[in-house]
């Protein structure tokens, strides 16, 4: 873990992030592939899967986002709580548009359910979108951890936007088989639900890009900037993720998988943050 630490902290922080996101993006794609060796997986590991998700993120948003953001507040100077606040509603109001602008299916959903403007589109294409949305925050968040580190910022380590990564690198891992294996389930070619599963993260590269050279040159508007991703995080999770796991009789595997995923990614950005 030192080794990938020490190399990341010798390249450009905007290069770091685009590689950052770049091997999240990589591993919702391995989650895809398992398409090719499945074509069935049971409804209790994927909402164990899902409430993993669920616990990564919402870790991500206190220990990685929300905490820098309150610190960097006090030292810039400001209310503490206030930058925070403001980009933690933002960014919740973010994911509030995009969720009423553009049509998707959440993953356990019937497609009748679907949400956004009413649109004859295939359930794939609801579904990818679906978990575009989740992605679009995920990446915000790691870029501007990077955007920070290149702006010289305290509380923006390199340890921790690589905590960071590797966090939302493990929940990627079920949400690329979250997307595939309900396409391959309904009828979709293994190679079609495997395109379709790692295309959906194929926006975080780009977001954290974003991010990161967005933060480079506003350096004010970093703590609002990690606000607002963890408030986008956290919207996605209450909005789309739990409800995802509670359309069975697994809510107590849900809970727990949420447990354990709210656990790692905790460890993982106290001991490398």
């Amino acid at each position: 873990m030192n080794e990938i630490i020490t190399f990341f902290e010798r390249i450009d922080p905007v290069w770091g992030a685009l590689l950052a996101t770049t091997f999240t993006w990589l591993v919702t794609a391995a989650g895809a592939s398992v398409v090719f060796f499945f074509k069935h997986l049971s409804r209790k590991w994927l909402d164990g899967m899902l409430g993993f998700t669920g616990g990564v993120m919402i870790a991500a948003s206190y220990w990685s986002l929300l905490a820098p953001s309150i610190e960097m507040s006090e030292r810039m100077g400001l209310l503490p709580w206030l930058p925070p606040a403001v980009g933690f509603a933002l960014g919740a109001l973010f994911l509030f548009v995009l969720d009423k602008f553009v049509p998707h299916l959440h993953i356990n959903f019937d497609p009748a359910n679907s949400e956004g403007p009413r649109v004859e589109w295939r359930r794939s294409t609801l579904l990818i979108l679906a978990i575009t949305l989740h992605n679009i925050p995920e990446g915000l968040a790691v870029g501007v951890l990077f955007g920070g580190v290149a702006a010289g910022i305290p509380e923006a380590t390199i340890g921790g936007a690589v905590a960071l990564a590797i966090g939302i690198g493990l929940q990627n891992f079920p949400e690329g088989i979250a997307v595939s294996m309900p396409l391959r389930r309904h009828g979709v070619s293994r190679f079609r639900s495997f395109m379709y599963g790692q295309l959906s993260a194929i926006v975080e590269p780009v977001a954290g890009v974003v991010g990161a050279l967005a933060v480079l040159y506003m350096q004010p508007i970093l703590p609002y900037a990690l606000a607002f991703a963890a408030g986008a995080m956290i919207y996605v999770v209450i909005e789309e993720v739990v409800p995802e796991t509670q359309q069975d009789a697994h809510t107590d595997i849900a809970t727990l998988g949420f447990i354990g995923g709210f656990i790692i990614m905790m460890i993982l950005d106290v001991a490398l943050g």
